[in-house]
């Protein structure tokens, strides 16, 4: 008997957290995501009526996931450090 396949409840946060392991690693962020469900501000997911984590407040900066980030790839073992800046992460030597 073959067993009926589950939808994840929130499919595009799972797949970018998945993208987010494969960026930064699996330790940075389940970090993240284990404080953010402890209570700190780390981490805070919403999709289909279910939440994960816990929402930043208005003195925290909050970063929101639109189309525009929905398709960006990271470079392998990106630190972060060429976000926000001029640099691509393939530029960086």
């Amino acid at each position: 008997m073959d067993m009926p396949v589950r939808k994840h409840p929130m499919p595009e946060i799972a797949a970018f957290v998945t993208e987010l392991r494969r960026a930064f690693g699996d330790a940075t962020i389940d970090e993240a995501v284990a404080r953010g469900k402890a209570g700190e501000q780390t981490f805070f997911a919403c999709e289909n009526g279910r939440t994960v984590g816990t929402k930043a407040t208005e003195t925290v900066n909050n970063w929101r996931v639109d189309d525009s980030v929905r398709d960006r790839h990271f470079c392998r073992n990106c630190d972060g450090s060429c976000i926000g800046t001029e640099t691509r992460c393939s530029q960086r030597r």
